[in-house]
């Protein structure tokens, strides 16, 4: 089975962030929380404190197939900010792994110009930070390795999106009559 980081900064959307670990747990995939500062406990924009599994520099990322990047604000400038973060996206890209961000997030992506070529999606306002893409302005958008959602109220749709990619279409579809979404 497929192994997940979905990171966390001070400042993240909540509910991208826990809606898509919980999606991707009831899927039964391995998912662990990683914080990028030197704490377990990320604050999120809203003010939800959480405790992350990991530090960004406790793992080797060797062992994770899937990079996720919750959005918000400021949660998305700071991941933006993480040199360590950025060049591990640019190899999981480059060795064809996947990656997925919603809502601000995708403008981690777009300012490695790791969408260049590609359709994605941010949240609205963000588009021009997706440096190349092609903007759809669609709930969910997948393109190779790479999957892009919108935003905080479709938190569904994007962490059912990855379940299907990670462990396929019958897998997502339970999930989904699990959760009243099928």
């Amino acid at each position: 089975m497929k192994r997940v980081a979905l990171f966390l900064a001070n400042g993240f959307e909540e509910t991208e962030a826990l809606g898509s670990l919980d999606v991707l747990r009831r899927a039964e995939i391995q998912t662990d929380t990683v914080s990028i500062s030197q704490k377990k406990e990320v604050t999120g924009a809203h003010g939800i404190t959480v405790l992350a599994d990991y530090i960004f520099s406790e793992l080797d990322y060797s062992a994770f197939d899937v990079l996720v990047l919750p959005g918000g604000m400021p949660g998305a400038k700071h991941l933006n900010e993480h040199e360590g973060l950025k060049t591990l996206l640019k190899t999981f890209v480059e060795q064809g792994k996947q990656v997925a961000a919603i809502c601000a997030a995708p403008i981690v992506l777009g300012g490695l110009h790791l969408l260049e070529g590609k359709k994605a999606t941010a949240y609205p306002g963000y588009e021009a930070q997706l440096i190349g893409a092609e903007t759809t302005g669609e709930a969910v958008v997948v393109d190779g390795n790479i999957v892009t959602g919108k935003g905080p109220g479709l938190v569904f749709n994007f962490a059912l999106q990855l379940v299907e990619e990670i462990a396929g279409k019958a897998i997502r579809d339970k999930v989904a009559r699990g959760l009243l979404l099928a």
